[in-house]
């Protein structure tokens, strides 16, 4: 036996470059092969453990547990290889909407199949294509998490163009979120705040989204709001009006010094009535005792349809009650 080997090794006469040579020949033809065969697609039925994530109020935003989506896919031998790589090592994350995440009881929660279908790409890949989910639905835990609703502030940096000015402060939607934490944490927050919203040489409505500011210790809702800003052009109308006292209990007397103030309206445009006729200013008598050694603001009882804003000069008045020391 060993002499015909060494006979047919003679014939053939390998050296080591011819070796090398066959080497690389057969792992050329392998890799093509493996190519070849790993971009061909094939149904097959995958199971992948999944993580969801889910804004959910009074929960916490990630489950405690992995829930099990089994489907059966048309995707490459690529995507195949690649999740089962994946899948062994750690659950998918994914992010749920809360009308997909069906309420059971306490912290259970459960997505049916037709609302797995929606995620099918993000769970098995973007080249897959479903041909049957086999789960009926997948049950998720959420963890009951400390909260509470607060209001959310703008914050706001606004530059008009001449003649022009807010119909009204800037309106968020939604105008408030749900903060989860520690009740220690919970208990200093009473609102939150947007980034600064700023605007130049604004002439028109305005609109666009705004970060919230995160608050240390905290989780929100909402990451971010939408906000919008009605604009006018408006004119200004110059008067001057009687400043009194209103609501003066009987038998006492109060003075009002000065007993005239200027006025500047400013009217959305174009006007439709004249704002300087008709209004009145009035300081209430609970404002007078309220006040620190006299000092007041006027306020007018009612203002046309159409006025914006106004200003008083002065703005504060002093008043002076007769017989009190």
């Amino acid at each position: 036996m060993k002499l015909r080997l060494r006979r047919l090794a003679g014939k053939i006469r390998l050296d080591g470059r011819d070796i090398v040579f066959f080497g690389m020949s057969l792992l050329l033809a392998f890799s093509i092969w493996l190519i070849h065969n790993l971009s061909l697609n094939y149904s097959e039925t995958v199971s992948v453990p999944v993580v969801a994530e889910c804004n959910l109020d009074g929960h916490s935003n990630r489950s405690s547990n992995a829930g099990v989506v089994a489907a059966r896919c048309r995707t490459s031998g690529f995507s195949l290889v690649r999740n089962r790589y994946q899948h062994s090592r750690s659950a998918q994350v994914i992010r749920f909407e809360a009308a997909d995440m069906h309420h059971r009881e306490g912290e259970l929660f459960y997505v049916t199949a037709s609302d797995l279908a929606g995620y099918v790409n993000d769970i098995f890949g973007e080249s897959a294509r479903l041909e049957s989910i086999l789960s009926d639905e997948v049950t998720f835990r959420f963890p009951y998490e400390n909260h509470k609703r607060v209001p959310v502030q703008a914050v706001a940096v606004l530059n008009f163009r001449p003649q022009y000015t807010a119909m009204g402060p800037v309106r968020l939607q939604p105008d408030s979120v749900t903060v989860y934490g520690e009740p220690f944490h919970l208990e200093q927050v009473d609102r939150v705040m947007t980034r600064t919203i700023t605007l130049s040489d604004i002439h028109g409505g305005a609109h666009g989204s705004v970060k919230l500011d995160p608050v240390s210790g905290l989780r929100m809702s909402d990451t971010e709001v939408n906000y919008s800003l009605d604009v006018t052009r408006y004119v200004e109308i110059h008067s001057e009006v009687t400043v009194s006292m209103r609501n003066v209990p009987a038998g006492r007397k109060v003075s009002v010094f000065p007993s005239m103030a200027k006025v500047t309206y400013k009217c959305a445009f174009p006007l439709s009535t004249d704002p300087s006729s008709g209004v009145r200013f009035f300081i209430d008598y609970k404002d007078f005792e309220g006040s620190i050694g006299g000092r007041c603001i006027p306020r007018p009882v009612s203002l046309p349809d159409g006025v914006l804003d106004y200003s008083l000069e002065p703005e504060v008045f002093e008043c002076v009650e007769e017989g009190r020391q």
